[in-house]
Order: C-alpha cells, then structure tokens, then sequence
C-alpha cells in the first residue's frame, strides 16, 4: 500500500496566508521595534499611513499661489541626504515607521510619543504658509499639522524654561550626508519660548493633504513662517526645553551668515546677496521679501526694542 506523507512545504493552496496579510503582519512587527541609528530601511516603513481628516483653517492666508507640488517636494535642503536640491529619492528611503518623539528637558511632564498616537491626540488642520529660504527663493506651501502650542500644553513648561531645542533623526544607515563628519550633527535648531509659544509655530505632518514627504522632513517637522527656512527643523525626534540658548547647527558652522533670530528681514542682506527681493518657485517671478515674511502682525510683538538688524542675527 502507498503511504502518502505530506511535507510542511506541500500544504494545498486553501492553507496558504495570503500574501497581504504576511506583509501586513510584518510591517505591523516593523513599527513596534525600536527606532535605532543605523537602522536599514528594510527594517522600518517608508511610506507613511493616510492623515486623519482635516480642515484648512481660514485664517492664515498666503496671498500668493501655491507653489506645484512637484518643486515643494523635491526642491529642498537637507543635508543629511546631500548638499545638492535634489535629495528627494535618496530621503524616500528613510523609515518614517515607527517613529517616536521625546519631548523633555524643563518640563513637568516629559514624554514620549509614537507618531500614530501624537497624531490622534493633536487637533490637525491645514494651514498654507509662505515659506522663505535664506537663498532667496521661495514657496507657497499647503501644510497639514497640529499648532506647536498644543504639544507643549501636554509637557508644562517650568517657568525657567526659556528656549526650545527641535533635534533631527540621525540615520546612518539612509543618511549618506552624516559621513561629513565636519558638520555638527545632529542637527539642532531652536527658538525662544515665546517664539515656541506663537500661534504661527506649526509642527507639519503633512503636505498637500498627504503624509509629509521625507524630502520635506517627514515625518514630523517644525515651521516657523516669519522666518527664514533652516529655522525650521526637519524629521524631529528630540524636542527640549532649556534655561540656557542651545548650540544650533548653522550659527555652529558660520555665525556671521546665520543668525539665531533669522527672522526675514529685506533690509539686512546676506554677507553674499541682497534679500530685498525673492524668485517664486514654479513660475520663478521675482517679488519683493516682506519684513517677517509678512507675518509681522501676528509675531512683530515678539522683538520690540530690538535693533532692526537683530532681526535677523
């Protein structure tokens, strides 16, 4: 008589998990691990889930086009994936899951939050903001997010809190721009705790009512519209409250050209070109720079009795 034995490899079709759901399984075992440096971008997921319904808030507005997509999302500076604009591909291969924020220093209650939980505990909306770079070019962006003051609330400042300290991922593994090891990584940007207090002060995560772009600083970045653009720091792990002014990475690398304060100021040209006037991305006019970018009546209160040109070291 023939014996059939049936091997662990020869199950019949209707035994087999569905490809989907061993994918599923496997990203689900990906965003529960720990977010390392050096992880692989195999390790982590790269694509980020739908953001929750929101609305546009009315009240900010640009007075201007939005910028195409296209430029905002692939014209950028980050130099943790290269020092050219083109870094949008090399970014896409960072895991933006899972993703943790710590949020500390001088405050009653820090904490640490997985990406997916913040974004449920945050009020999301859209807010379109212009956004100026120091080269002098610019966009018109439509970001989605949650207003910076709302996080804070959740930690309590201590009243000696004076500043705040935004902290970038460090990667090694999908950050070729590390190995320069002449830059003072990680990158740190900072503001005072009134600028950090400011209704303006957006924490975007997404764009165009999608997840934030990597290339964009996905998937949890800092923006700060009255001022110029590397103020604004990109793919956040760390945020921390200090009594003292932190170490920032670009008045690190060449004080006299980047200011701590970096407020768009038309009247104080860069040591190497005027900032009177500015090249719109996408039809690439050129418009005259508004003092604060234009944002004056809601952040002008901020730096009373400071020097003019202040407003911009």
């Amino acid at each position: 008589m023939r014996i059939l034995r049936h091997r662990p490899w020869n199950a019949p079709e209707s035994a087999v998990t569905p490809e989907a759901l061993v994918l599923n399984r496997r990203a689900l075992m990906g965003a529960g691990a720990a977010l390392l440096p050096g992880i692989a971008a195999a390790q982590g997921i790269t694509q980020a889930p739908p953001l929750p319904e929101h609305a546009r808030n009315m009240r900010y507005r640009p007075e201007r086009a939005l910028s195409p997509e296209r430029d905002v999302s692939t014209y950028n500076n980050f130099y943790e994936f290269g020092t050219s604009k083109s870094i949008s591909s090399a970014a896409s291969r960072m895991p933006v899951r899972p993703w943790r924020l710590s949020v500390g220093g001088l405050v009653d209650k820090p904490r640490e939050f997985e990406i997916d939980d913040l974004l449920r505990l945050m009020p999301i909306e859209e807010r379109v903001y212009r956004l100026r770079c120091v080269e002098a070019w610019a966009m018109t962006v439509p970001w989605s997010g949650f207003q910076l003051s709302e996080l804070l609330k959740l930690v309590e400042p201590k009243s000696n809190a004076r500043y705040v300290a935004f902290e970038t991922a460090a990667i090694p593994g999908v950050m070729p721009g590390l190995r320069q090891s002449w830059y003072p990584w990680p990158h740190v940007e900072a503001c005072t705790i009134q600028e950090a207090a400011n209704e303006l002060t957006f924490m975007p995560v997404g764009l165009f009512s999608k997840p934030l772009p990597q290339s964009n600083g996905g998937p949890l970045r800092v923006v700060f519209p009255w001022k110029y653009g590397f103020k604004s720091g990109k793919s956040v792990v760390k945020i921390t409250l200090t009594a003292e002014r932190p170490r920032t990475f670009w008045p690190a690398i060449q004080a006299s050209e980047y200011g701590f304060w970096a407020n768009v100021n038309p009247e104080v040209s860069h040591p190497r070109w005027s900032q009177a006037t500015e090249r719109l991305l996408g039809s690439g006019e050129r418009v005259p720079t508004r003092i604060f970018n234009g944002y004056g009546e809601w952040v002008g209160g901020l730096y009373t009795g400071m020097e003019r040109e202040r407003l911009w070291a």
